[in-house]
């Protein structure tokens, strides 16, 4: 980051938005490490932390500092798949086997069913069942995660492995959240264009709107700096281990969760995103329409704040297997929205409370949004 940048964010971070400082410590009070928030609305732009950027130092978390960002990639992957639909280049309701035979799909499985998770297809981080069933998939959790959160993946790997279980339902039955969607979203989005995933969304997304600190792909392992440290706390047997994981290999999650990125970067997305200029107005109605009890349209949540004052907002957060978390929010506009990026610490953290607390007062404090 330039200098120049550095001046402004100090001088935003200086404003007077203490109900914004106070959301945010709120997660520190919850167990996180730290966090940094960006929030632009109609008082124009606030930015600030709290919390540490490493345990152990009394530094808050650098508010233009890279992150984790997780599932927050989702958006931008459908956004891609739905410019090539916008161009006619693939339709909503084309079965994907017919673009990726060699895979061996269920030929019912569309590409509307894999931006909605309505495919049924089996989450390659492993599926949890409503009877507390879980069948694992690649290491994702515990000490196996953090010993082996730097492994390279090959998205066909990913796939594969969803495949060679059974499906959770049958295509366009149901939903549940997976994954193997979005993989699979970004081999299409290959086949389609002819050029990688990363080039083709440097290509659509990243350069147009000048997400100079954005990576979507590669078997990347470090954070740029500046960054804060997010930690990662398991169960050894009878020990609790608290491992530093800002070091983790993109490349697990290829379309689903594997990005870094800023605050910055990620309201630049969103507002545009939402303000229209991405996507044409009947595929953004595609995009916005909820379907099933979580609200999920074709990559993004949507959520009634406040049905009484009409207070829409669509979002996806995001987290890293470990240590890292990403939230972003905006009104059907674009003119408001809330980015953020956590880090969790050593000990055990509760997220509902204060994620609550800090969306509540941004949308719903007067004037109304949306």
């Amino acid at each position: 980051m330039s200098e120049s940048l550095g001046t402004v964010e100090a001088t935003n971070a200086g404003a007077e938005r203490p109900e914004l400082q106070k959301a945010i410590e709120e997660f520190v009070a919850a167990g996180f490490a730290g966090v940094q928030l960006r929030v632009n609305d109609e008082r124009g732009e606030w930015v600030g932390s709290a919390g540490v950027g490493k345990l152990g130092e009394s530094a808050k978390p650098p508010t233009d500092g890279r992150f984790w960002a997780g599932s927050v990639v989702k958006p931008f992957t459908a956004t891609a798949v739905l410019q090539l639909v916008a161009e006619e280049r693939i339709g909503l309701d084309t079965p994907v086997a017919d673009r990726l035979p060699e895979l061996g799909l269920d030929p019912r499985i569309t590409v509307r069913m894999l931006l909605q998770h309505t495919s049924g297809l089996f989450n390659y981080t492993g599926e949890y069942y409503e009877d507390g069933t879980i069948v694992p998939g690649i290491p994702a959790t515990g000490k196996e995660w953090a010993d082996s959160r730097l492994h390279t993946y090959q998205p066909q790997e990913l796939v594969g492995l969803a495949l060679s279980k059974p499906a959770r339902f049958e295509p366009g039955t149901g939903f549940s959240y997976s994954n193997t969607n979005y993989t699979l979203a970004a081999l299409l989005i290959e086949q389609i264009a002819g050029r990688s995933y990363g080039e083709e969304m440097q290509r659509r997304i990243l350069q147009p709107l000048g997400l100079r600190d954005t990576v979507l792909a590669g078997a990347v392992t470090e954070l740029p700096e500046p960054h804060a440290h997010g930690y990662y706390r398991y169960q050894d047997g009878e020990q609790w281990q608290v491992v530093d994981v800002s070091r983790q290999n993109l490349s697990m999650l290829l379309g689903a969760g594997g990005m870094i990125s800023t605050t910055r970067d990620l309201h630049t997305f969103f507002s545009a995103l939402n303000a229209g200029t991405l996507l044409p107005a009947p595929l953004m109605a595609e995009m916005r329409t909820p379907h099933g009890a979580l609200g999920y349209g074709l990559g993004l949540f949507v959520q009634d704040l406040d049905p009484e004052r009409g207070v829409t907002v669509y979002h996806h957060n995001g987290g890293a297997p470990g240590g890292y978390g990403a939230l972003m929010y905006s009104t059907p506009d674009g003119s408001r929205t809330l980015t953020a990026g956590l880090t969790t610490g050593d000990t055990a953290f509760d997220f509902s409370t204060a994620l609550d607390g800090l969306v509540k007062e941004v949308f719903c404090s007067e004037p109304a949004a949306g």
